[in-house]
């Protein structure tokens, strides 16, 4: 673990891997909860966590370079569901490039159980974790000028659902009629670092 000053009160934090800064990120947001931890904002990446608003970013580098990083805490929090139709336009590229039967991908993918590593790229997009390293698939050659808002779609060991219409490279399964953003609900964004997600399948899929 490294930890980089950034500015007067910030600290960025490098670890090895995404499961470390999951888990690093876990035990720094059960800190602040517990009151052992004063800071404004905690933010995880895909390798990092920043931290922003500290008082004394020095101890902490200290302690943190110090210390092991602590497993991820059981998951207690809710599931939460998100339907889906396995309608993508990339669904047979990626059923080939995964050595399996269309519906089959749809099965492996609503019976795996995602959690939300880090969000980014736009409000409201969450890059989610959870299926085996085998069924990591490469980004689009070309990517898309336009992939509609609700889109699901995979890229590495990712899966994403797009908020909004924008460009994008990922390998679109599936769609959803989710609202990933909204500035009207509290929180705006419904996935958030940390959530469970279940996808579900719905209709014809």
């Amino acid at each position: 673990m490294r930890a980089l000053h950034v500015g007067d009160g910030a600290l960025l934090v490098e670890v090895a891997s995404g499961d470390e800064a999951q888990a690093l990120h876990a035990e720094l947001v059960r800190r602040r909860a517990a009151g052992l931890l004063t800071v404004r904002e905690i933010v995880p990446a895909a390798r990092t966590v920043l931290l922003d608003g500290l008082d004394d970013p020095g101890r902490l580098a200290s302690e943190l370079t110090a210390s092991e990083i602590p497993s991820n805490p059981p998951r207690e929090q809710e599931v939460l569901d998100v339907p889906v139709r396995y309608d993508g336009p990339d669904l047979a590229d990626v059923a080939a490039h995964w050595g399996v039967a269309e519906q089959e991908v749809a099965r492996i993918h609503a019976g795996t159980e995602f959690r939300v590593a880090f969000c980014g790229f736009a409000p409201g997009f969450g890059y989610l974790t959870g299926l085996p390293a085998r069924y990591d698939v490469p980004r689009r050659a070309t990517p898309r000028t336009r992939v509609p808002a609700g889109s699901v779609g995979l890229a590495g060991p990712y899966t994403g659902v797009y908020p909004r219409s924008s460009p994008g490279g990922w390998q679109l399964i599936g769609t959803t009629d989710a609202v990933l953003w909204d500035h009207a609900r509290v929180p705006a964004a419904l996935l958030s670092p940390g959530t469970r997600v279940r996808f579900v399948r719905a209709g014809r899929s």
